[in-house]
């Protein structure tokens, strides 16, 4: 679903210019190469990670391309039989379009355009390979689930990579609070009380009853609750943030395919193949996921070649997008150290 309308004459104006040689795109550029991407953390103070990425937005005046704000938060959920927690923590991923960025759209179909983002977004990030294993926190009674929400403030072309960017950045961003288990014992006949759910909050407790927390040295056979040891402490890194995948967009003009369209592109576009690759290391990757977009088909030669070239730029995309996001962390940290 595109935000522009194209006559014939314009959209095979738009493909021939893709498939001449050398190629001709609006903007100069060539088939494999990208707008301009800016990619920020931290953007959201009470967000336990968070990220704003923007592909082709003017660098003069923050205007155009497209622009996509991710936000995770934490909260314990409890395991309780009829409960929606998971054993091991679960996370929850959601997509939100700003009516300022599909006016033509109505009520229905932004709403359907939302949950067709959401749905791929999060039928991939939740996938078990991806796991995290630090949202655990007492086994079989509660557990962390993470909330991964997303904004299309504007789409200006190339909304899924800008999605995935979004939100891997977000998630390298996200820290996990440290908690220690808890234990209530009762003096007067040891037996064990049950204490309620509660984070860093002030309970009432019987003058007759001790609080044994994680940290003390007598084994603790049955924590009951946890509590978080550091208010000011930032917690663990999210488990696992190197296998957050990547989505390369492959636009295909057959015989060619092209990256990063505008919505005038993606308009004249008569098939759109969304790859979703997650790397372990430079050498390691997994195909994370595979949709298609348009009603073409494609043959099973030309998808092979797809996926040889889309696993390519995925890893220039995830080569370049870790590197930006180490600069974001060191310089959060010497901005720390400065107070």
């Amino acid at each position: 679903m595109t935000s522009t309308s194209l006559s014939k004459a314009e959209k095979s104006y738009i493909q021939a210019g893709l498939l001449a040689t050398p190629s001709s795109r609006a903007d100069g550029r060539s088939l494999t190469d990208y707008r301009t991407i800016a990619l920020e953390t931290s953007v959201a103070p009470l967000a336990n990670g968070s990220a704003r990425v923007s592909i082709g937005r003017n660098p003069h005046d923050g205007s155009g391309g497209t622009e996509v704000l991710a936000a995770a938060k934490l909260e314990v959920e409890n395991l309780e039989q009829g409960s929606s927690g998971v054993e091991g923590g679960r996370i929850a991923c959601s997509v939100t379009c700003s009516p300022a960025a599909y006016p033509h759209l109505s009520s229905s179909a932004l709403d359907d355009l939302q949950y067709d983002m959401s749905t791929i977004l999060h039928d991939t990030l939740t996938h078990r390979s991806l796991h995290p294993k630090n949202l655990g926190i007492l086994p079989g009674k509660k557990a962390w689930l993470l909330n991964l929400d997303l904004v299309v403030l504007v789409d200006s072309g190339n909304i899924y990579d800008a999605l995935f960017m979004a939100a891997r950045a977000a998630l390298w961003d996200t820290k996990v609070p440290r908690t220690r288990s808890v234990e209530y014992k009762a003096r007067k006949n040891g037996a064990a009380t049950s204490a309620a759910s509660r984070i860093g909050g002030s309970g009432d407790m019987d003058v007759d009853e001790e609080v044994v927390s994680g940290f003390d040295t007598r084994q603790i056979q049955h924590a009951t609750d946890f509590e978080l040891p550091d208010y000011w402490d930032e917690g663990d890194v999210l488990d696992g943030r190197e296998r957050w995948p990547i989505c390369v967009t492959l636009n295909f003009v057959s015989p060619v395919h092209f990256l990063d369209a505008t919505t005038q592109e993606e308009a004249a576009t008569p098939l759109r193949v969304l790859l979703m690759f997650a790397f372990e290391s430079e050498q390691s990757v997994n195909v994370q996921g595979m949709r298609t977009l348009g009603g073409s088909d494609l043959t099973s030669t030309q998808l092979a070649e797809l996926l040889k070239d889309g696993e390519k730029y995925a890893r220039d995309i995830w080569q370049s997008l870790n590197t930006k996001l180490k600069e974001e962390n060191i310089g959060r940290i010497k901005e720390r150290n400065k107070f």
